[in-house]
């Protein structure tokens, strides 16, 4: 990509800065400031994209021929045209970059609700588990981190991981120690035996392997809540439901009881997070709604009541067909590992999840866009996007799902989700539109986050 370096005179902009200091400043003291200052005080890093095709705002119209102006990390301007920032705006510090994207179709960076950085289901799973230290755990998951940002997510919601390596790892990136997708992680709190507990090993490892969040009864559950977060949760995981992967025979039906769920949520509403609720059968749904949850996850077997409450509540449903697709793939495949509990679930829940959904679409429930990578393969994300258009959802609707809706779910909608003045430079570029062809998100050449250039 071409680049260039611009630079402007430092008298210049030294003089513009202190002009209005003159009269209530003597020249003694205008001219210590004058030494004080550095050039390093005014510098700013300039990224101009040249974009062919740019969506700013999902759901809207695309533009053609832009400019996309990035400043410190930040959007500054989307102006008409492929522009030429003009020198008299920069200081001798200040640097320029010019990114020729006028062949591509640019758009916001796509996030992921629903992620599980530290690792990926397959037949290993059980020695790993034995064998892998938490700084193993922590550089797989640095992998899987920079796997899911070259994918073209800027953004994800990890909803389950070893809580001191997952939190590591967001501060890493966040401080620019690593390259990865900016990561809003969870606190998960269960029942004990339910979805979210330590299952299918010895009782000494049952026993030794048992989160502290574990909790039973409304008062144990509103402690384990708060636990959580004093270590660093973004977001609170429940699990109101059993699960297709718990190695138990104890079914995908409500768990948490009724009072477990309002005390969870309600405590972790008090402290400021969300919460996101595991569920595939409707007794579990509905509860979790009735309860106030902001999401659930899957909503497998969401029923009529369902709907009305996520209309209700306006809480998000975050669908995770690819964890579906990919269970239902590795139980009827000849090498499948899975054990005759697990198979049975993954088989008859896998195969029920898109229609469900597509009912669910249908009705006017919000969509977030959420994978459950880790259960499928990180860095293959946008694979959702296939299964959500093959159960009827709209290109721009997916779209929509996977950067407007997936912000407003976290809360940080002022800050990611569009490409627009103020907000973060969270960019990615396509070969091909996905307005028309939604695999084209299936391959993304370029990729920025927050100003920085991870993929070209």
């Amino acid at each position: 990509m071409p680049q260039t370096t611009r630079n402007a005179s430092i008298l210049t902009s030294l003089k513009s800065t202190l002009k209005g200091y003159k009269k209530a400043t003597s020249k003694a003291t205008m001219l210590l400031l004058t030494i004080g200052m550095s050039s390093a005080a005014f510098a700013a890093d300039y990224k101009v994209i040249h974009a062919g095709e740019l969506l700013t705002v999902a759901g809207k119209s695309t533009l053609k021929a832009h400019s996309v102006v990035v400043k410190d990390g930040k959007i500054s301007t989307v102006e008409k045209g492929f522009i030429q920032i003009n020198d008299n705006e920069l200081t001798a510090a200040d640097t320029i970059e010019y990114v020729d994207l006028k062949q591509q179709f640019v758009m916001a960076g796509l996030m992921d609700m629903h992620v599980h950085l530290q690792g990926e289901l397959g037949p290993n799973n059980d020695s790993e588990s034995l064998r892998m230290s938490d700084a193993d755990v922590a550089m797989r998951s640095a992998y899987f981190a920079n796997k899911t940002l070259m994918a073209g997510f800027t953004t994800v919601r990890d909803l389950g991981a070893k809580p001191e390596q997952i939190y590591a790892l967001r501060d890493a990136i966040n401080k620019g120690w690593l390259a990865g997708p900016r990561i809003i992680a969870s606190g998960g709190v269960s029942v004990t035996g339910g979805h979210g507990d330590v299952d299918g090993k010895s009782p000494d490892l049952l026993d030794m392997l048992t989160s502290k969040t574990i909790c039973d009864g409304p008062f144990d559950c509103r402690r384990a809540t708060r636990r959580a977060i004093k270590y660093g949760a973004d977001v609170i995981k429940i699990t109101s439901t059993g699960g297709v992967l718990s190695d138990t025979n104890t079914g995908t039906g409500q768990q948490m009881a009724n009072d477990e769920l309002k005390e969870v949520i309600d405590a972790a509403h008090a402290l400021g997070r969300k919460v996101a609720s595991h569920a595939h059968a409707a007794e579990g749904i509905n509860a979790a709604l009735r309860a106030g949850v902001d999401s659930i996850e899957h909503g497998s077997y969401a029923n009529k009541e369902s709907i009305k409450l996520f209309k209700k509540s306006g809480a998000y449903l975050v669908p995770t067909l690819l964890a579906g697709d990919t269970v239902v793939q590795m139980a009827n495949s000849s090498g499948n590992f899975m054990s005759e509990a697990i198979k049975a679930k993954a088989i008859r829940v896998g195969n029920d999840m898109q229609n469900n959904f597509g009912n669910a679409y249908k009705a006017g429930v919000n969509i977030a866009f959420g994978t459950d990578s880790g259960v499928s393969k990180h860095g293959q994300n946008a694979k959702e996007a296939i299964l959500m258009h093959q159960a009827g959802m709209s290109n721009q609707d997916i779209l929509i799902s996977a950067t407007i809706n997936a912000a407003d779910l976290l809360g940080m909608s002022d800050d990611i989700g569009t490409l627009e003045p103020g907000k973060q430079a969270d960019i990615i570029a396509l070969n091909t539109s996905p307005v028309e062809q939604i695999d084209a998100l299936l391959d993304v050449p370029f990729v920025m986050k927050s100003g920085v250039i991870h993929k070209r």
